[in-house]
């Protein structure tokens, strides 16, 4: 009997525990929108759209067969699928409920098939219908793509168990045509669990940056911000210029130094940019000091993280930050923001750079120190028997 009880449990034709089971695999939310012949706007929100076929281009959706709003898109001949940015939940949500009107005080736009586009969407695929196919309660609706556009390269809105939420990038997925970087990601990978035991334990925030030519990439991070909602950092790209990169610079070659230091914003400030990567070198890590220009720096950065079409140069805004002083008196502690440690590969050169900050005020009489000592532990289990000296 307990048998028959536990087998009928995940029997598929109970559909409150098919529901269930399926609600465990996330999917992204779109508005499929059409005009009606008498120009009046229609859309309906999916979480079914796919991509078919590179060659032809298709794509498909599958709405319910009881959809009111599925015989109007259909009769139209075209839709265009908007996929939905994550702060466009109540878009979802009006489009998701039986409203007369859903177009009521939204911006939109006609693409070139005369189909909606909804403003500030992530992506939109305009459509003409090339078949449709009945499956059980639902339809399969394959489009043939027209047109498509990437809109404003946001975060997508996500549905999963029921709810809605965003996906927060934790390591680089940024294109990488050339494959630069393919090797750093698969060590920071290792480190992942490292930095987020660390993030979690003092209750900061981590990334984990490589350089790729005249660029710094953040390719990883771990924890999350004490208050607020702050967008994630992968991804974003900072100049490799003084005093920024100076973790990199500091167990470079001459040539790259020289390139390095050629960058600067102010050039009587050389022999002290010089001067920090000998202090880096000896100290085996680098410190970013709290500062207006590092205040502005950091706005920028998530200005830029929040809106990816924000091509704000931060070159400026670089050439004050204050990174390394020569002294690291108990004053100079509480000004601490960043502390960055190298990560070696087995040939001696830095792989990548971890770089903690957010992290808690520190301790009268104790300063940053244990935070130091704490990333230079994970950094040197990291690295690949360098021979450090610190």
């Amino acid at each position: 009997m307990a048998e028959a009880q536990e087998l009928h449990q995940f029997r598929p034709d109970d559909a409150k525990w098919f529901r269930q089971v399926l609600g465990q695999y996330p999917t992204g939310v779109c508005v499929v929108t059409a005009q009606q012949a008498g120009g009046k706007p229609t859309g309906m929100a999916v979480g079914s759209f796919t991509s078919v076929s590179l060659n032809p281009p298709l794509v498909a959706f599958l709405p319910d067969k009881s959809s009111s709003s599925w015989p109007r898109i259909e009769e139209s001949g075209k839709f265009c699928v908007n996929i939905l940015a994550a702060e466009q939940e109540p878009v979802c949500r009006r489009f998701a409920a039986k409203t007369e009107d859903k177009f009521k005080g939204l911006e939109y736009r006609l693409s070139a098939n005369g189909s909606p586009i909804i403003e500030q969407c992530v992506a939109w695929i305009d459509c003409d219908i090339d078949c449709v196919h009945e499956a059980g309660d639902h339809y399969i609706v394959i489009g043939r793509v027209k047109e498509l556009k990437i809109e404003s390269a946001g975060l997508p809105l996500l549905f999963f168990q029921g709810g809605y939420g965003r996906f927060s990038p934790l390591s680089m997925v940024a294109p990488d045509p050339l494959g630069t970087i393919a090797g750093p990601l698969r060590s920071i990978d290792r480190a992942r669990a490292d930095m987020e035991r660390l993030c979690e334990r003092i209750n900061a925030r981590c990334v984990a940056t490589v350089r790729v030519d005249d660029e710094l990439i953040i390719a990883a991070s771990a924890g999350r911000p004490r208050t607020g909602v702050i967008p994630t950092l992968v991804g974003q790209r900072l100049p490799f210029m003084p005093p920024t990169g100076s973790i990199f610079a500091a167990w470079s070659s001459e040539p790259v130094v020289t390139q390095w230091l050629r960058d600067t914003g102010h050039p009587e400030r050389l022999d002290e940019c010089r001067a920090a990567l000998a202090i880096i070198r000896e100290r085996g890590y680098s410190l970013g000091m709290i500062s207006d220009a590092q205040r502005a720096f950091t706005s920028a950065l998530n200005q830029r993280a929040q809106d990816p079409a924000n091509n704000q140069d931060v070159r400026t805004l670089v050439h004050d930050l204050t990174y390394d002083p020569l002294e690291f008196t108990p004053d100079v502690h509480k000004d601490v923001r960043q502390i960055s440690v190298p990560v070696f590969a087995s040939s001696g050169q830095v792989e990548y750079v971890l770089t903690l900050y957010d992290f808690p005020a520190p301790e009268s009489g104790v300063g940053v120190t244990p935070y130091i000592d704490e990333l230079q532990h994970i950094a040197d289990c990291l690295s690949e028997g360098a021979k450090l000296t610190r």
